[in-house]
């Protein structure tokens, strides 16, 4: 009873009662399948009197006749109302699963990258997959047994008092006793499956890292030291699950004892008062074999308890991602960035993470159309400042405006949808290219999809595919070389059209070969944007219409490319570094 008040109390736990409430109507009809189920089992218990006395002693022709008759009828009764009880069951139970996995699904595309910095990817997918299938298991097992099990003990019960009331209540007294060990098992269980499903989440973590990482491993010889990883972590986790074995295993010996004593007890005085004639030897037999089926649905009930503790830790790591507030939210009265040309305006923006600083004061202006490159050694904030243009993160202080409005004060949708971005990293997915193209633009006609192809150089190399526009590209892309992925990219960026693009390293992964065919499709791509470039190879930006410098997350210069070789400053300083650097390598 303290685990049921217990799971009422707390709202996470009311938002799974209010997922069983939607679908009452099948859980009624199941609890009317379960009671049959439960009161046939009674009326077996019942006509064990009248087998024995009436059919065994009185030697009845009629009863005879009767009660297989009537043993049939109950017997095929209790087989449509367990087939009624399992289906209808499941099904509320998978509908509740789904449900949850949907909101938990939907709750974390929303949440901030952040979030996702401090969470392990694995960790996540074992919430959608393990923890909510824990949490089907608890609704389903639970609900379905502990209603059926209670209606078992009420009609068992009936039969018991009707048999014999003073034996009944002697029979009684031991079941309390087996209840409070179970209870402190039960809190022992909830404690270590909180264990387990970490542990679970570890191991998901780790299987992510390794598989999407096997060229790493491979290159490197590592695999021995990835398997005796691996085995540390699955280790951990039997020790885990042996835990909670050893815990679940003891509530059943505990009903067994329990059981025994009170068993033994009834035996010796129900005999007894056949013996002396004050009972009859059906009377007898009938209240032992209730008895007897009283026992098994309290023993599933202990049981439940078991799935009961592993649920709520479930319950817990599951609600404590939904129950996460997004760092970046829409406003309460949101307004609309109009679709066309805009001015970009970094109004003494500071962002700090971690108590870090990463941006310090930066104002910058971007005209419409006019490409800003972004320089400077790694760690100078300029991925930062690229990340806030879409709110990716906000602002720790100062502002940015699109138009002169801030982008706080716009819908997120409305913001993002002037917004078209290629990284360094080419993300792709397991999809078709067509469809890996049409991403930014699910409307987009095949016509616009091939130009847009064409005009990022990736329409020859796609036709030479047998399947052309609908081969699927494998995980990540890794079908297509580095040049190919970025092309695709840039096509999604294309077709996305967007006022406002952003360049986060784009080249930078990639050969000389790879990097000249790359580069004229950015061409394509920045013609009439207002863009932001991230470069990595300064040979790249030598075009941009300004160069900002970045430094510790400062702008130390600003100016064309010939104005900041003039100045002999930090962009010199940079430009020379890479200059030699490619020399070198030439020399090499």
């Amino acid at each position: 009873m303290k685990i049921i008040s217990e799971f009422f109390k707390q709202n996470r736990y009311k938002h799974i009662i209010a997922l069983i409430r939607k679908n009452w109507l099948k859980l009624a009809v199941a609890m009317g399948c379960m009671m049959v189920v439960s009161w046939t089992t009674a009326v077996l218990a019942f006509l064990i009197k009248n087998i024995l006395d009436d059919i065994f002693i009185a030697k009845d022709e009629m009863m005879l006749t009767l009660i297989p008759v009537v043993v049939i009828a109950t017997s095929f009764l209790r087989g449509f109302a367990v087939l009624g009880k399992e289906y209808l069951m499941n099904h509320v139970g998978q509908s509740i699963v789904m449900t949850l996995r949907n909101d938990l699904y939907d709750k974390i595309q929303d949440l901030s990258l952040t979030f996702f910095q401090k969470e392990k990817t694995g960790g996540l997918m074992s919430r959608i997959t393990y923890d909510v299938s824990v949490i089907k298991a608890m609704v389903s097992n639970v609900v379905t047994g502990a209603i059926e099990h209670c209606f078992s003990i009420v009609g068992l019960t009936v039969v018991v008092f009707y048999r014999d009331w003073k034996m009944a209540i002697m029979a009684f007294v031991v079941v309390p006793l087996a209840f409070l060990p179970i209870v402190q098992l039960g809190r022992r269980i909830r404690k270590v499956s909180t264990g387990t499903q970490e542990s679970v989440a570890e191991m998901n973590s780790f299987l992510h890292e390794t598989f999407a990482g096997n060229r790493i491993v491979k290159a490197f010889g590592r695999e021995d030291y990835e398997k005796k990883r691996f085995f540390k972590k699955s280790y951990e986790l039997f020790r885990y699950e042996m835990k909670k074995v050893k815990a679940q295993a003891l509530s059943s010996p505990i009903m067994d004892v329990c059981g025994g004593l009170g068993i033994a007890f009834i035996v010796w005085y129900g005999g007894h008062g056949v013996v002396t004639g004050a009972s009859t030897t059906g009377t007898f037999f009938s209240f032992l074999t209730a008895v007897f089926l009283l026992y098994e649905p309290f023993k599933k009930l202990t049981k439940l308890n078991n799935v009961v503790q592993e649920g709520l830790a479930a319950v817990d790591r599951v609600f404590d991602i939904i129950e996460t507030q997004s760092e970046i939210v829409d406003p309460v009265n949101p307004q609309t960035i109009t679709p066309g040309n805009h001015i970009i305006e970094f109004d003494h923006v500071t962002f700090s993470y971690d108590e870090a600083t990463v941006l310090d004061e930066v104002c910058i202006k971007a005209n419409p159309g006019e490409v800003i490159a972004l320089v400077g050694m790694s760690g100078g904030g300029k991925s930062t400042l690229v990340n806030l243009i879409p709110r990716f993160y906000d602002v720790s202080s100062g502002s940015i405006l699109i138009d002169g409005m801030d982008i706080r004060l716009a819908s997120l949708s409305s913001l993002r949808e002037q917004i078209a971005m290629v990284t360094q990293d080419a993300i792709l997915f397991n999809d078709s290219i067509r469809n890996n193209i049409a991403y930014g633009n699910h409307n987009a006609s095949d016509e616009e999809i091939m130009n847009a192809a064409r005009a990022a150089f990736a329409y020859d190399f796609v036709q030479k595919f047998p399947q052309g526009f609908e081969t699927t590209i494998g995980e990540l892309g890794n079908r297509l070389s580095g040049g190919e992925k970025q092309r695709i990219c840039i096509a999604r960026a294309l077709l996305k059209n967007t006022p406002i693009l952003l360049l986060d390293e784009a080249t930078s992964a990639l050969d000389a070969e790879a990097e000249k065919v790359v580069q004229r499709a950015l061409e394509n791509l920045m013609k009439g944007r207002t863009t932001f470039v991230i470069a990595h190879r300064l040979s790249t930006i030598t075009y941009a219409d300004r160069i900002i410098v970045l430094a510790r997350g400062r702008i130390v210069e600003e100016g064309t490319h010939d104005e900041l070789l003039a100045r002999g400053g930090e962009y010199f300083k940079l430009y020379t570094m890479h200059f030699e650097d490619k020399e070198e390598k030439i020399q090499d």
